[in-house]
């Protein structure tokens, strides 16, 4: 891996109902031939709360093998904008914001890593006729999601506390984490120090707008009748069940699942197994939602996998 990659931050103007919005990605190539001549094009999405600098790890490792790297951040976090309409804040505007970044790609396909809200967008994408994902990587999500998972996501998405400290807000976050898995410091500040923007008064507080709770929590809600579905108290399993999207899908797809994920079932690994796709899984040990995409046993899979023809 040359440690000595960094990537091109671009800006990319993209349309929503009643405006426009720049969203920011990293764009990661070997400068000694450039982007054009890459041998593959990957796109990295994040999750919910997260943003692009999640993949550097992933993404250095990639360019160094002569592909071309991008991860954006979504509208909404990190470096992208935000708008005024928070049920824009949802996939379809982000499926939307994606094929107007591969358009300015100018390749006539990629390959797709999405890590939980990142699958759902590039899940749906994927489903569209004359998508352009050759191969994707779902990263501990699929087309049925468990309620434990939902509401656990639901409890915190929104919460932007402001520290004076670094050091107390890295804490913070930290202890939120549990699930990303174990790291060494360099991991852990991989995580956590992007998460936090500076504010004017050198306070710290998340990188994304708290308006993007407001459709998450009113889809983990359940139905407007507050009715009960599969079980799940207070909350409308169906909701989140998308097998027809995923019947769908052609391309060739490999699954990430976190073996301690309350998001993404052991069962419903079995049905990507053997519907749509007919995907790989890959269980990857003591990690829960989600793998955070560091360790080579998490990234190697994904190499071999974007490599094979």
């Amino acid at each position: 891996m040359n440690s000595a990659l960094q990537p091109q931050i671009q800006h990319l103007t993209c349309a929503h109902p009643g405006g426009l919005h720049k969203i920011a990605y990293r764009e990661w190539f070997d400068a000694s031939t450039g982007p054009k001549e890459a041998a593959r094009v990957v796109v990295c999405v994040h999750g919910l709360t997260r943003r692009a600098t999640d993949f550097d790890t992933l993404a250095r490792t990639m360019a160094g093998r002569g592909w071309r790297v991008v991860c954006p951040d979504m509208i909404g976090r990190g470096d992208s904008d935000w708008v005024s309409q928070p049920m824009l804040y949802a996939v379809p505007q982000y499926v939307a914001d994606c094929v107007t970044l591969v358009a300015r790609l100018g390749v006539e396909s990629v390959d797709w890593v999405g890590t939980s809200m990142g699958g759902l967008i590039g899940m749906t994408y994927a489903a569209l006729s004359g998508n352009p994902i050759r191969r994707m990587v779902l990263n501990d999500i699929g087309p049925k999601l468990e309620w434990a998972g939902l509401s656990t996501i639901a409890a915190y998405v929104g919460s932007v506390p402001v520290f004076t400290e670094y050091a107390e807000a890295a804490s913070w976050l930290r202890g939120r984490m549990g699930g990303f898995g174990p790291h060494d410091e360099a991991g852990w500040e991989q995580l956590i120090r992007p998460y936090f923007k500076v504010l004017p008064d050198g306070g710290f507080t998340p990188h994304y707008d708290p308006a993007i709770a407001i459709p998450f929590k009113a889809l983990a809600q359940g139905d407007e009748s507050g009715g009960k579905s599969g079980g799940e108290p207070g909350g409308n399993s169906e909701a989140f069940s998308m097998w027809p999207l995923w019947d769908a899908i052609s391309s060739n797809t490999l699954v990430l699942r976190g073996s301690l994920s309350e998001l993404l079932s052991i069962e419903t690994c079995e049905g990507m197994k053997v519907r749509g796709p007919k995907a790989r899984v890959i269980e990857i040990a003591g990690v829960g939602h989600a793998p955070s995409l560091i360790a080579p046993e998490q990234t190697d899979p994904i190499l071999e996998f974007f490599s094979e023809q």
